[in-house]
């Protein structure tokens, strides 16, 4: 036999099998494709290419709906001093230092320097963001909506609080704090102290849009929380209420 003769047979060999290995890989192949799509997802087309050299872009920072900063007012500023000076007198001889006082306008949105410490000597003000319960903003809109003195309801609670000792804690040296009338004497028991907290930030604000929320504590930025330890603890006032709204 020639190798004209081999090679034509050769050919036609291909020729009877090819139809049969076609339709045994489609009886096989066929079904694997399809038991594989339903596991895992038929593919989609291949993604665009990207150009050499182009950037991935980067998504554009949120920009805070509510606002940042707060205008100077003397008559909001003499509001203050003059509910330090009201509600010092009012707590008596349970507190036992008077001269700053801290007082915390859940009227205004968590974005906004709302914690502020009344010195009384000097006649300053020095205002600090603080965070609010997210009992009191199940929605988180930055805003109070409603303050609580129920156990477990992870809300803030309105009034004076007698501010007490340090203690290191969950977030670190933290402030425990006393609650000194009917809608916070639970105070103690529910753990509402003053402590730091990274989502109480400039830093969160620039990328969530406000505030983070706590369980009923009031959280400084850890920047900021220093005044707090300072100025603040030993026997001093901090009363919570809608400032702003009174």
């Amino acid at each position: 036999m020639n190798r004209r003769s081999v090679l034509a047979g050769c050919l036609a060999t291909g020729a009877i099998v090819a139809p049969l290995t076609r339709a045994f890989a489609q009886s096989v192949i066929g079904p694997l494709e399809g038991e594989f799509d339903k596991a895992f997802g038929a593919l989609g087309p291949s993604p665009a290419p990207v150009a050499p050299g182009a950037m991935p872009v980067e998504p554009a920072p949120i920009v805070p709906a509510l606002p940042m900063e707060a205008p100077v007012d003397p008559a909001y500023n003499a509001r203050l001093i003059e509910i330090a000076r009201r509600e010092i007198e009012r707590a008596g001889n349970k507190l036992w230092r008077t001269d700053i006082a801290g007082i915390a306008d859940f009227g205004r949105p968590s974005t906004l320097p709302r914690f502020h410490f009344v010195n009384l000597e000097a006649g300053r003000i020095d205002s600090f963001r603080v965070c609010h319960g997210r009992g009191s903003d199940p929605d988180h809109s930055g805003f109070l909506h409603s303050f609580s003195n129920i156990p477990g309801s992870e809300a803030t609670s309105r009034g004076g609080y007698l501010t007490c000792e340090w203690y290191y804690g969950k977030y670190g040296t933290s402030i425990r704090l006393e609650g000194m009338e009917r809608d916070n004497s639970n105070a103690l028991q529910r753990a509402i102290v003053m402590h730091p907290a990274a989502y109480a930030s400039p830093e969160h604000i620039a990328k969530f849009g406000k505030l983070g929320r706590s369980e009923g504590c009031f959280a400084m930025a850890p920047g900021d929380f220093n005044q707090a330890l300072v100025h603040l603890s030993n026997g001093r006032l901090l009363y919570a209420d809608r400032i702003t709204l009174a």
